[in-house]
């Protein structure tokens, strides 16, 4: 792949995102007084009318409030926090899913996203179609893509299945690809949310392996969710605690881990 650093800075009003490819940069993810605010409507109509009127009410709230950190390169970063406290929310951002609607982002570095492993898939499509297109919106060569290949059809143990349509795949199999596909790219950071408990047991033990040994073995920056604590002193070194989206804590992971069990 080329090593030409492309950046790209983005406004969205108040907020701003700025991405590169800078490998060499000493910061991975940069979060400077984050605010993601989402509209809540009662129903879809309501939502609906509100694209042609401003006087449609609706309730505000704060996913992410006033969000700060910093991860390092090469640093493995766990969030921490109950359901809606705002860890996926943070980590959306980081992929592009969403956008903040105040302060500004900084990702460097190709990100790959252990989140929705099922979804952005063609079921009209086989799942090697499926591969090979992610590898061309990924801007992999023709080489680069035929070396990854086998390695990724290998990890997703579908076997004669991947000439298949994916309509005929169950939603685990569409996870494992997706996990298989997600994993093996070398990203310089990896985002994970609850994504290693894909398939049965035997195949999410084989997933937090692959996920450890890219921790352990190669310089990339993992920033992980987990409702696990276990998972969370496994993978990382230093881990944030939140609740309704703002940072109750900062700190190495044992710490934290403290921290939030005595929340």
């Amino acid at each position: 792949m080329s090593s030409k650093i492309h950046e790209t800075a983005i406004d969205y009003g108040d907020a701003k995102i700025i991405r590169d490819e800078d490998r060499t940069n000493p910061v991975a993810v940069r979060f400077d007084h984050v605010r993601k605010t989402y509209k809540l409507y009662k129903n879809d109509r309501q939502r609906l009318l509100a694209t042609f009127s401003s006087r449609i009410k609706c309730d505000y709230i704060n996913a992410s409030d006033d969000l700060t950190f910093t991860c390092k390169r090469g640093e493995a970063l766990a969030f921490l926090g109950d359901n809606g406290a705002g860890k996926s929310t943070a980590l959306k951002m980081i992929t592009g899913v969403c956008f903040p609607t105040l302060g500004t982002i900084e990702v460097h570095g190709r990100v790959s996203a252990l989140l929705e492993l099922s979804a952005g898939f063609d079921m009209r499509l086989s799942g090697m179609e499926n591969i090979r297109m992610r590898c061309q919106l990924w801007g992999l060569s023709e080489k680069e893509a035929e070396e990854l290949i086998p390695s990724i059809v290998e990890f997703s143990e579908l076997g004669k299945y991947i000439d298949q349509p994916m309509r005929t795949y169950s939603s685990g199999m569409r996870a494992r690809l997706g996990f298989a596909f997600a994993s093996s790219i070398k990203p310089d950071i990896l985002v994970v949310d609850e994504a290693l408990s894909v398939g049965d047991r035997k195949f999410s033990a084989k997933c937090r392996k692959r996920v450890n040994d890219i921790i352990q073995n190669e310089n990339v920056t993992v920033l992980f969710v987990t409702h696990s604590t276990a998972q969370a002193k496994q993978f990382c070194s230093r881990g944030i605690v939140l609740s309704h989206g703002k940072t109750l804590f900062e700190g190495n992971i044992d710490d934290a881990v403290e921290f939030y069990e005595n929340t």
